[in-house]
């Protein structure tokens, strides 16, 4: 009788505990390539326009924020300073620090982003309404400085503003009307927007009347979340410009 012979088991072979990966270190994020140095959030009308005009284009930037107790800040924000130097935006080698240069340099590096209108006559339009925003309205800046802080309903507009107020309300009922809205320039939010954004907040803070279509383009401006996140900030910043903290 033939037994069948069993095969010998095979020992096996205690494996090896393989030792974790080592745990990969997280870099760091890449220091934003540009600046845009501010001013107060809470008064300074220029800042948020360069600020806007950066975030509109979609440009990764690092805010460098001036103190109030600086001496040059506060004569911009007092309209005692004979140039406005802030906002300054510096990226790749330049150093831009007015608005319309802002808005137009902006434009060339980013120009996926629409700063302008596409139409020839539509971004010259643009670029007018930006121009006289820059360089006009000086009794509004005066009489109805921006403060994001406060809210000032019965305050009395000097005489010397309403014509600024009636220009602006006919710039954008023009603008509202010829290209359908709901921003300046169409569907699509553009520089223009962040010049008059500024003045949306006057608007608001001391309650001056306009019409149905300047009403909606305040709504418009406001619910964006750009300005809802300046203005956020601003009601966080601790310090105040009794000159512009009146009791009116």
């Amino acid at each position: 009788m033939t037994v069948a012979s069993r095969a010998k088991p095979t020992a096996r072979k205690s494996a090896k505990a393989t030792p974790p990966a080592p745990a990969r270190k997280s870099k760091p994020a890449a220091k934003p390539s540009a600046s845009l140095t501010l001013s107060s959030k809470n008064y300074s009308s220029w800042s948020l326009r360069g600020w806007l005009l950066a975030r509109f284009a979609g440009l990764p930037f690092e805010e460098v924020m001036l103190p109030t107790d600086d001496e040059s800040a506060r004569k911009e924000l007092l309209l005692l300073a004979p140039s406005i130097l802030v906002p300054c935006l510096r990226h790749e080698g330049a150093t831009v620090w007015n608005t319309m240069a802002i808005a137009e340099y902006l434009a060339e590096a980013f120009p996926k982003a629409g700063l302008w209108p596409t139409d020839r006559v539509a971004r010259a339009h643009a670029r007018a309404i930006c121009g006289e925003m820059v360089s006009g309205f000086a009794n509004l800046r005066a009489s109805l400085p921006m403060n994001l802080k406060g809210h000032f309903p019965r305050h009395k507009i000097w005489a010397g503003a309403k014509p600024d107020i009636e220009r602006i309300s006919e710039i954008w009922s023009e603008c509202l009307a010829r290209y359908g809205g709901p921003y300046l320039f169409g569907a699509k939010r553009c520089a223009a927007d962040a010049m008059f954004a500024p003045v949306v907040t006057r608007f608001l803070t001391y309650d001056v009347p306009v019409n149905a279509a300047c009403l909606g383009y305040c709504d418009t401006i406001s619910a964006m979340p750009e300005l809802q996140e300046w203005i956020a900030a601003a009601r966080l910043e601790p310090d105040e410009i009794e000159q512009l903290d009146m009791d009116f």
